[in-house]
């Protein structure tokens, strides 16, 4: 009897380790369809369609090198921001401007198209992070502008003096 009772010993530890073996159950639960939409907002913030019309140059500038790129979007401001990703130290009262993929170093003239107030800030940081901005200016800049008070507004951004690449 010995026998038979190890062999049945054997046998469920068998079974048990090939349990173990097969793949987990598949779960119905809502929790890929978070982790969907998330990867999602990711993914629009990292392409926005306003950057490709941004960059977009007409015939006669592609000539010429695009030293006269401009464009139409919304400019936001910021306020604090301890360190900028040129490595420079944020200073609210400098005329400053974050911008996605222009040089640092780039300067821009920056208007309101509703007031025609402008204002021409160096690109030292990275951003807007948010779909549809094309540039966040300092505070500083942002009061020339006359938006702190509204906080978005609708600009026209004309590239004045290109930065090192």
């Amino acid at each position: 009897m010995p026998v038979a009772l190890r062999l049945l010993a054997v046998a469920l530890t068998a079974a048990a380790l090939a349990a173990c073996a097969q793949q987990p159950p598949v779960m119905t639960s809502s929790r890929p369809a978070v982790q969907e939409g998330a990867r999602k907002t990711v993914a629009r913030h990292r392409a926005p369609s306003v950057v490709a019309r941004y960059h977009a140059q007409p015939a006669s500038e592609q000539q010429t090198g695009g030293a006269k790129r401009g464009g139409y979007g919304l400019a936001s401001f910021y306020s604090y921001d301890p360190h900028t990703a040129s490595g420079e130290k944020f200073d609210k009262n400098e005329l400053t401007a974050a911008h996605r993929t222009l040089p640092f170093g780039t300067r821009l003239r920056v208007t309101d198209v509703d007031t025609g107030r402008s204002v021409t800030v160096r690109v030292n940081d990275r951003g807007p992070f948010v779909r549809g901005r094309v540039v966040d200016v300092s505070a500083s800049a942002a009061e020339t502008l006359g938006i702190t008070g509204k906080g978005v507004a609708k600009v026209k951004v004309d590239v004045v003096e290109a930065g090192a690449k």
